[in-house]
This record gives structure tokens, sequence and C-alpha cells, in this order.
């Protein structure tokens, strides 16, 4: 309601603006004739008056203009955080594989242009074409109305050339701004992708590389724009010769007026005011539409990732999921990621309320699939998955995840406080609760042994701080949380021996009532797990104790003579 009254009070404060503009050619007319063989006098008293008349008219069609942008500037401001708002959302409610196949710095410059071509589109379709119509139309009344009618019939044949010019230039042109913006993107993709990779370029002494790939994007982005340049100039030159010859032959059929008496010098000066008024605003026309179709094209992009629909959709009216004891079953479960390589075959078994359960098994066997699906990072396209007898796919994703925590193997933080990383597992959460989180992952000693505590910086990704403090900042995420399953994804992988021990002892003591998945490579973390599934080429190849899969003598006892050897 408020958006409303605004924009009818910024169109109000636009067509007033404009009215006073009108007014302002007719005042310089008087002056001039004024002087024109008028009495002392008139000389005198006439001219001070439309002088002062004049000044006041100039400052007031500026000033309800600017008035007039900051009545609107709410709206369009408002409809830019409220869409951008939306699409940052919508983002994070698309599965996993888009945000796994996704190019970051490509759709961040999506977003910013798709924002700011609404920007663009709001205030210029509002406050200079739908002006300059009225403006072309209130010029050829007046033109009509005072003089001969050839003068409204050179403007709107000059006009209409202008128009059809610049459509067609700028038509021609779009190729270049495409071509550009596609590079600007590529370009602004491979430099996001090489920082944030910014340890790998390092191993491999690749700076000289990446400063040469980047270059060559660049290169390429350089002659697009140079290209559009040149394109632009041809344009601009066009339309300044259409309007050169428009004002020179009225300017002829004014100054025959003045010569056969039939319009006085006020006239002449009076129509030159009207068409520089009208082709100042037309002189923006190729500029205004080829950033129009670019606006539409942006924002066509940015609505284009609204339109996107996650591949995992809760069913409608879908309840919260109902976690009293945490019970987890698969059911002869099948999933493949691409339909070339299925990584699940009849997966089938089950864990007990308050029981860890540690999966093992060879590189690529579907471990990490498992911890996958039970998070529904995927829906599965055969069997069922099930948490207290509820499927997975009948639920709301939000309760479903909010019901479970998860330590994964690549750890990644937000550039921020480790207490804010912390945080993060309930940003609700009380100091003393973060603190026992702190505590509990054995990060205390750490934080106390740094200048700034828990206020250190981790910087981009956690890249300041070791792969175990991020491991230990991440398990006391987690454990903030408190959730009534816990998922550990190799989650002590970048631990040394030490801490390693240290935080399997805490999370022995944490997940002693709670329904715990351990997916692992080193066997030695978890050898006290209740039970043991081995997963090879996607099946369940054997289950049991530690213990019992000793004895047993088959996959499990393989890999951990192959683990005690090469750690012997």
């Amino acid at each position: 309601m408020i958006h409303k009254a605004r924009v009818i009070i910024a169109m109000a404060l636009l067509v007033s603006s404009k009215g006073v503009a009108f007014l302002i050619p007719w005042t310089f007319k008087h002056i001039v004739d004024a002087f024109d063989g008028g009495s002392p006098e008139q000389l005198l008293m006439i001219p001070l008056g439309f002088v002062l008349l004049y000044g006041g008219l100039r400052f007031g069609s500026v000033f309800l203009g600017e008035l007039r942008d900051a009545v609107f500037s709410r709206v369009t401001e408002s409809a830019m955080r409220k869409v951008g708002l939306e699409v940052f959302a919508h983002l994070h409610q698309l599965e996993l594989d888009f945000h796994l196949s996704r190019q970051t710095g490509g759709i961040s410059r999506d977003i910013d242009r798709g924002t700011n071509g609404i920007n663009f589109m709001m205030r210029f379709m509002v406050f200079n074409i739908l002006p300059t119509i009225l403006e072309l139309i209130g010029v050829m009344l007046i033109l009509l109305l005072a003089f001969d009618v050839w003068f409204s019939a050179v403007t709107l044949v000059c006009v209409v050339v202008y128009v059809v010019f610049s459509i067609k230039t700028t038509e021609w042109r779009t190729r270049f701004v495409k071509e550009a913006n596609r590079l600007d993107s590529k370009s602004s993709t491979r430099a996001v992708d090489s920082l944030l990779n910014y340890e790998t370029v390092k191993y491999f002494n690749n700076e000289a590389f990446e400063a040469e790939q980047y270059n060559v994007n660049l290169q390429a982005w350089e002659q697009a724009r140079v290209d559009n340049r040149l394109s632009l100039a041809l344009l601009n030159s066009g339309q300044a010769l259409i309007i050169g010859l428009g004002v020179t032959c009225l300017m002829y059929l004014a100054a025959k007026g003045v010569a056969d008496g039939s319009m006085t010098i006020g006239d002449l000066v009076m129509v030159n005011l009207y068409l520089l008024q009208l082709f100042v605003p037309l002189s923006a026309l190729g500029f205004i539409y080829r950033e129009i179709r670019r606006a539409l094209s942006d924002i066509e992009n940015m609505f284009g990732l609204l339109k996107r629909q996650s591949t995992v959709q809760d069913k409608t009216d879908a309840p919260i999921i109902n976690v009293q004891h945490a019970a987890i079953e698969f059911e002869q479960v099948d999933f493949s990621y691409q339909n070339q390589r299925q990584i699940l075959k009849k997966l089938s078994f089950s864990v007990a309320p308050g029981e860890k359960v540690a999966i093992v098994g060879p590189s690529g066997s579907g471990k990490s699939t498992i911890g996958r699906l039970l998070f529904r990072f995927y829906d599965i396209s055969v069997g069922a998955i099930r948490i207290d007898g509820q499927d997975l796919r009948d639920v709301q994703q939000l309760s479903l995840r909010q019901a479970i925590g998860v330590v994964p193997q690549d750890t990644v933080l937000f550039n921020d406080t480790i207490w804010n990383n912390v945080a993060y597992g309930c940003t609700d959460a009380s100091d003393e609760a973060i603190w026992k989180a702190i505590d509990m992952a054995s990060l205390r000693t750490f934080v106390e042994s740094i200048p700034e505590g828990v206020q250190t910086i981790v910087g981009e990704r956690g890249l300041k701080v070791s792969g175990g403090e991020k491991q230990r900042i991440a398990i006391a995420r987690v454990l903030l949380k408190n959730p009534s399953i816990l998922l550990f994804d190799e989650a002590t992988s970048a631990l040394d021996s030490e801490s390693e021990r240290s935080i399997l002892k805490a999370l022995a003591q944490i997940s002693a009532n709670k329904t715990t998945i351990v997916i692992a490579h080193r066997l030695s973390t978890i050898v006290d797990a209740d039970r043991i599934l081995v997963i090879d080429d996607g099946k369940l190849v054997e289950q049991g104790s530690h213990q019992e899969l000793l004895t047993h003598g088959g996959h499990y006892a393989r890999l951990w003579q192959m683990q005690q050897t090469s750690n012997a």
C-alpha cells in the first residue's frame, strides 16, 4: 500500500516536472521578443519578470525530477531486495547435484545483473521512455498549434527515422554486447575458481599457468569490448546526423518565418529550445533500447534460476518427521548419479535405536552415497529409506535434516570467527552451550592458545586453520545442533593420533544414546562400533562386530590386514 502511494506521487511529480519543462522555451521566447522592438519600460520590466520566471522554472523542473527519484527510489530498491532475496533463498532449495555442477562466479553475476536489470527497467521505463513519449506529443502539438503544420511533420519524420535507425543498429550491436557479457562471466568464473583452489595452484606451481589462462579470457573480453565500442561510435554518429538534419530543416523553416514576418525571433528561439529539449532524451535512445534488451535478458537469466525446480521435492502437505527412537532402515535401495553407472544395488540394512553402525569399504563402493541419501540430498529410484518407519520421501526435508547431524570429510567453514562457525550449529544457542560444544570437541586448548581466541577469523573456506582444527570446529558445530541421528563421514581423517583419540572418546560419550552412522576408511577408528557393514560395489557383502568380521576372514579381515601392514 505504501509502495502504491509512492508510485502515484512519483507519477504526479513526473507530470508536474514535464509541465514545468514545457513552459521554459515559452518563457525564453517572451524574453527574446521583449528585447525585439519593445519600449524602454518593457525592456526594463517585462524581461526581468520572465527572467525570474525562467530561473524558477529551470529550478522547479530539476527539483521536481529529483524529488520524483527520491520518492520512487524506495520502490525500486525494495523490488531489487525482494527479488534478490527470493533467488538466494531458492538456490538453497535446489538439489545438491545443481550446486556440485554450478559455476559460482557465473551465478553471482547472473543475480547481480538480474537485480540491476530490474532497477534499470523500473527507472527508465517510468522516467525516460514514458516522459519522452509525452514530450514528443507535447512538442508536436505546440508546433502544430503555434506554427505551420510542416514543423510537426518534420519533427515526426525526424523522430521516426531516428527511432528506426537506433533500434535497427542496436539490434545489430546486441551480438557484441552479448559476447562481451559471456566472456565477462567466463573470466569471472575462471578467476573465482582459481582463487577458491588457491592451495592446489600452489601445490603444482601453476601461478603462471593460471595467470595465462585468465589473460586469455581477458584478451577475448577486451576484443569483444573494442568491437562493442566501435559499433557504439557508429550508432552515435548516425543519431547525430539524423538530429542535425532534422534541426537544420526546422531552423530553416523558422528562419524563413522570421524573414517573411510570420514568426518572431522569440518563436525561432522557442522552436530551437523545444527541439533540443526533445532530442536530449532521444539521444540516449540507442543506449536505452540496448540496455532494455540487456536488462530483459539478464532478468530472464535470473528468473530462469527461479524457474528451475529441485529434483528433490516435498510432497503436498508432507508432515514433519516424528523421530522418537531414530531407527534407520534401508530396504532394497537402488541408486545411480547417472544412468550409465549404478552406485547402490539392492542395498538393505537396518540400524537399531541408539546403535552405532560403521560403514566401510573400498573407494567408490558407495559409502558416502549412503550418507547423502539418508540426508535426502537425492531421491532413490528403487526401494525405500525409513526413519522410525517413515519413508524419507513422505516427510518434510527441513524436519528430516534437523534430526540428522553431519560431520563431512571435507569441512568447509565460513569466512568468519571460530565462535560464529561453531554457533552456526544452533544460531540461538546460549554462550554456555557453545562453550560446552567447544569443550566436547577438544577445541578449548587450541582457541585459548591463539591471541584472538574464539574471535579468530578462519579465512576463506577455513584456510587459515589446519585440517584438524577445521574438523574439530565442524564436530563442535554438530554437537551444538544436538540431533537425534549422528552421521560422521571420515570425521577424524584430518586429525593426528592424539587428537583423534580425544575426539573419539568424546564422540563415544555423546553418541551413547544416539543412533550413529560412521563412514570410515581407517578401520582403527570404528573397532568399538556395535556393528560394521562392509560395502563393495554398492552391495552389502558382510556385517558384524569387529571381532566377528576378523574371525570370519572375509573382506573386512583383508582390509584390516592391509591397513595394519601399511601402518607397520
